[in-house]
C-alpha cells in the first residue's frame, strides 16, 4: 500500500533503537525524511546510517534525552515544520511505589507525560494551518493493565492518554489526527533483562526467554518492532486521516476486552 506520505518530514523521538527505531524504519520505507534521537550517539549514527543506506532518505541526528529542554530545542530546530510527529521515550525502571520520592516521581511524569505535550504544542498548530499533520504517541499496555512496579510509568502515560483525548477533537477538522499505539510484550531490550542494550543472546538462551515471556501471549509469540513501525506508519498515512483519539494495543491479544 501506498501510504501517501512520501516527501513528508518526521521527528521520531527515542528511535535509535527498540520501537522507536521500528517506527523510523517503516517512515522511511514510505519515504518519509526524518530526525532520529537518541541518548548513545553511536547507537543513533548507527540507526541513522541503515536508514540512509536502504531507504535513501533524509536522515537528520540529535542526541540526547528527549525530556531536556535543550535537545527537544535542537530537534525542533532540525525540524521546525514537521508532518509527523512520534512520541516515545523510556519510562521509569520497575520499582515498588514506596521507594518514589518527589523528585523521581516528578522525573517519571516528565519523560512520559510532559515532554510529550511540550513537543506536540510545539507543531501542532503549524501541522493545522498547512493540513495535514499525523501525532503518535507510543505509550503502554499499562495503561489499560495496570503492573505493580510500574504504577509511575502507567500513571504518566495515562494521564498523557486523559489530556490529549480532548485535544485531538480539536484539530481533526483540519486534517491532524492524534493516536496511541499501546504496545504489550514486544521483542526489544526492555524484555531482555541482564543484556546490554544492543548486544546479542545466546540463541537457546533468546527462544527460553521468548517463550517464557510469551506463553500468557494469544499470539505464543513476542512482537517485533518492525511490524509496530509499520502500524504507526499506518496511523501516519492519508489513509489514516479519520482515526483520531484512540489507543491501540499492539499486544498479540493479551489485552482481553470486548469493547
Amino acid at each position: 500500500m501506498d501510504l501517501g506520505i512520501r516527501g513528508k518530514k518526521a521527528i521520531v523521538c527515542a528511535s535509535s533503537k527498540g520501537l522507536g527505531r521500528g517506527c523510523a524504519m517503516a517512515l522511511a520505507e514510505a519515504g518519509v525524511d526524518l530526525v532520529v534521537n537518541g541518548r548513545n550517539a553511536e547507537l543513533v549514527a548507527k540507526t541513522a546510517k541503515e536508514i540512509r543506506d536502504r531507504f535513501g532518505v533524509k536522515v537528520t541526528e540529535i542526541v540526547g534525552d528527549v525530556s531536556k529542554p535543550d535537545v527537544q530545542k535542537a530537534i525542533l530546530a532540525a525540524c521546525p515544520d514537521p508532518d509527523i510527529l512520534v512520541n516515545n521515550n523510556g519510562g521509569p525502571p520497575l520499582r515498588d511505589f514506596r521507594e518514589l520520592d518527589r523528585a523521581k516521581i516528578l522525573e517519571g511524569v516528565t519523560q512520559n507525560m510532559v515532554t510529550p505535550i511540550e513537543l506536540i504544542q510545539a507543531v501542532i498548530d503549524g501541522m493545522a494551518e498547512r493540513g495535514f499533520g499525523r501525532i503518535v504517541n507510543i505509550t503502554s499496555l499499562s495503561v489499560y493493565v495496570p503492573i505493580p512496579g510500574l504504577d509511575l510509568s502507567s500513571g504518566a502515560r495515562a494521564g498523557l492518554t486523559s489530556f490529549l483525548a480532548g485535544v485531538a477533537r480539536t484539530v481533526i477538522d483540519r486534517n491532524v489526527t492524534i493516536n496511541s499505539l499501546l504496545p504489550g510484550k514486544l521483542d526489544t531490550d526492555r524484555l531482555r533483562g541482564p543484556h546490554e542494550a544492543g548486544t546479542l543472546e545466546e540463541p537457546a538462551a533468546a527462544t527460553a526467554r521468548k517463550a517464557r515471556i510469551s506463553a500468557d501471549v494469544p499470539a505464543k509469540r513476542l512482537g517485533t518492532p518492525e511490524e509496530f513501525g509499520q502500524i504507526c506508519a499506518f496511523l501516519c498515512s492519508v489513509h489514516a486521516g479519520y482515526l483520531t483519539g484512540q489507543n491501540i494495543p499492539v499486544d498479540g491479544g493479551l489485552y482481553v476486552s470486548a469493547f
